[in-house]
């Protein structure tokens, strides 16, 4: 939530969504660096085709 500053709501809205990849570890969910940066990359993506968020 802190490095993306994003609230909770929405990040579990974009887990949900499938666009923020995570792994759980018993019954803790975690999102692993490589996945924060995908996401980055992907809202990238999106701002240069003119994309929502």
């Amino acid at each position: 939530m802190r490095l993306l500053s994003l609230s909770r709501s929405v990040i579990y809205e974009q887990i949900r969504s499938g666009r923020l990849r995570t792994v759980r570890q018993g019954r803790t969910r975690l999102i692993p660096a490589a996945a924060i940066t995908a996401y980055v990359d992907l809202l990238e993506q999106e701002a240069q085709k003119g994309g929502t968020r």
